[in-house]
C-alpha cells in the first residue's frame, strides 16, 4: 500500500531528523521500540489515533504522513 510506504518512511526520517532513538519516540508516544521499529519497516499499521499522537509530536499534518502532501505544516 502506497499511504503505509509513505507513513513508514515519514515517520523514520523524523525521527532520525529530531535525533531520536526508537525507543525514545516510543516513550514519548506511548508505543514500545518494537512497535516503532515494525511501524518504520512497515510491518504493522497504525490507527489514526497513533497517527495523530505521532503528528502532533512533531507537528506534521496526518496528510503529510501519508503522503497526500509534501509540506508538513498543519493546518489550523
Amino acid at each position: 500500500m502506497k499511504n503505509l510506504n509513505f507513513f513508514s518512511e515519514r515517520v523514520k526520517q523524523l525521527r532520525i531528523d529530531n535525533n531520536l532513538s526508537q525507543p525514545v519516540l516510543g516513550k514519548a508516544v506511548g508505543l514500545s521500540k518494537q512497535a516503532i521499529n515494525d511501524m518504520e519497516h512497515g510491518r504493522s499499521k497504525t490507527t489514526l489515533d497513533k497517527a495523530m499522537i505521532i503528528a502532533d509530536y512533531f507537528n506534521v499534518s496526518i496528510d503529510y504522513l501519508v503522503g497526500r502532501t509534501n509540506t508538513p505544516e498543519v493546518n489550523k
